[in-house]
């Protein structure tokens, strides 16, 4: 599954993301105990993020090339939220989450922040990404300001830095599927946003 890797800071820019070289073709199956365990390594040698998403990306798409069973599992938006979350991988007392997530055709989330590193690959669908940032003011020290979008298609993985703030919204008549890798979520810094009313809460 080939696509376009972006790059969110934590100001809301989306740019072109010019990751690590792409690892080596292999002859056997890249499979996600694998993909795990390269991560850990990534995790115990790279502490700054920005380097940490260059790493984890092309190791990401190798993953989305080589396993086609991500494209065949069974996952549906619940009919009543809108959205469905599948755990791949959550282990206690480590900082890595590896899910799968549907989103109903229409649906938008909160405006909100990770508050962790974190990288979303589109398999399915087509996904609106809004991105915001802080501009704060002393009256209004949580207002934020529309910064731009990106259109993502399958194939296409977006990067964010843990302040990235942004909006998912499914767009066409199907529901998308996303492969989404997060570490550790700093949960006093996650916040859903108002921009009408310039606040901020725990998200």
């Amino acid at each position: 599954m080939t696509g376009q890797d972006w790059f969110v800071t934590d100001n809301g820019q989306c740019n072109s993301f010019k990751g690590m070289s792409q690892p080596g073709d292999s002859t056997q199956p890249y499979r996600l105990y694998r993909f795990l365990t390269d991560l850990e390594d990534v995790l115990n040698h790279i502490t700054d993020y920005s380097l940490r998403l260059q790493a984890i990306c092309p190791l990401v798409r190798k993953l989305l090339i080589s396993s086609s069973w991500l494209q065949m599992m069974p996952l549906e938006p619940n009919a009543e939220t809108g959205w469905e979350v599948t755990m791949l991988y959550d282990e206690p007392f480590f900082p890595l989450t590896v899910q799968l997530v549907a989103w109903a055709p229409g649906m938008t989330s909160p405006i909100h922040n990770h508050a962790s590193w974190g990288l979303v690959a589109l398999l399915s669908g087509q996904e609106k990404n809004t991105f915001w940032r802080r501009s704060p003011t002393s009256e209004f020290p949580d207002r934020i300001d529309a910064v731009g979008y990106r259109l993502l298609a399958p194939g296409d993985i977006l990067c964010l830095m843990p302040d990235a703030i942004h909006q998912v919204e499914a767009i066409g008549d199907q529901p998308t599927i996303s492969f989404n890798v997060y570490g550790e979520t700093n949960y006093n810094q996650r916040f859903e946003f108002d921009p009408i009313h310039n606040t901020a809460k725990n998200f």
